[in-house]
């Protein structure tokens, strides 16, 4: 079994542990206080994180909350606290705006090391490093990351992880895993699932894979859907979607499970990809677990 493999499987009792970890008072004052204006920011599937993160929060009425590639910071902006994702620790993108930041910022970090460059430039650290991966591919960084957050939101994780154990023990569908093109689609916190389920087929099994938001979607991507098509919801489904979809040809995903739990099989399926195509989904192609990038030139 690839790492990626035993780390997808391993979802549910990371997010045990990471609803066990908020619950500490230290954990739990790391994490934005209600009220708070924020900014989360992240690389890759770190920053597809943050888009879920500052949806959920929003809704949750804790604040305005807003989401960035940490390449794309607005220095001139101002938050009370700016929360950054990395796995690693060690992402140029993310020290680089960590060391911009005005001083006596409150930052938080959520990463998988207390002893990471990253940790030395925040005010507080979130460290869930039971959720640290071997893979270059990640998947439950991620999602234990976004469980802490969810959790720290008040949200009840027990359906949740329930769901997951359920989705991780159900066979794929040979059908959905022997088409050649995959739209993922999400309304809310969902839409950063969609993005990452995307990135994940692109990462492990270099296939055609795109992701919007759902209502988005008939604003011109629905036009290049069709018999090789996978149309992947995550999410409630929004009105009229299925009936511009029944045309087309495409196999239409979706469960009424917790859109995270329904991530899981999103992933599985990558790897079963990956598989088939002779890949190894430990290993993307031109990926390595850390982006660290040389000093600008003098």
């Amino acid at each position: 079994m690839s790492y990626v493999a035993s780390e997808i499987a391993s979802q549910p009792e990371t997010w045990r542990r990471a609803v066990d970890l908020v619950a500490q008072p230290g954990v739990a004052r790391a994490l934005p206080q209600a009220g708070e204006r924020v900014a989360v920011v992240g690389c890759g599937t770190s920053y597809f994180m943050a888009q879920s993160f500052a949806a959920l929060r929003e809704s949750a009425g804790q604040g305005e909350t807003d989401a960035f590639a940490a390449s794309e910071f607005p220095a001139g902006r101002r938050y009370d606290r700016v929360v950054a994702i990395t796995r690693s620790g060690t992402t140029t993108e993310v020290i680089r705006l960590l060391e911009q930041l005005p001083p006596g910022s409150r930052s938080t970090v959520i990463t998988t090391d207390a002893d990471r460059p990253v940790t030395r430039l925040v005010s507080d650290c979130v460290v869930l490093d039971f959720a640290d991966e071997q893979s270059v591919v990640q998947t439950r960084f991620a999602t234990t990351a976004l469980a802490a957050w969810r959790a720290g939101l008040g949200q009840d994780l027990t359906d949740p992880i329930t769901q997951a154990r359920a989705q991780l023990s159900t066979p794929l569908d040979p059908a959905v895993a022997g088409r050649d093109q995959f739209t993922f689609l999400g309304t809310g916190w969902t839409v950063g699932l969609a993005h990452e389920a995307a990135l994940k087929l692109r990462e492990a099994a270099q296939v055609w894979a795109e992701s919007y938001p759902a209502m988005e979607f008939r604003h011109g991507p629905i036009s290049v859907v069709d018999h090789r098509s996978v149309v992947w919801i995550f999410g409630p489904v929004v009105p009229g979607i299925r009936d511009d979809l029944a045309a087309t040809g495409a196999i239409v995903v979706h469960e009424d499970v917790d859109a995270m739990a329904h991530l899981t099989t999103a992933q599985r399926l990558a790897v079963e990809l990956a598989v088939r195509r002779g890949l190894h989904p430990d290993r993307p192609r031109l990926l390595t677990r850390s982006v660290v990038l040389p000093a600008p030139a003098a």
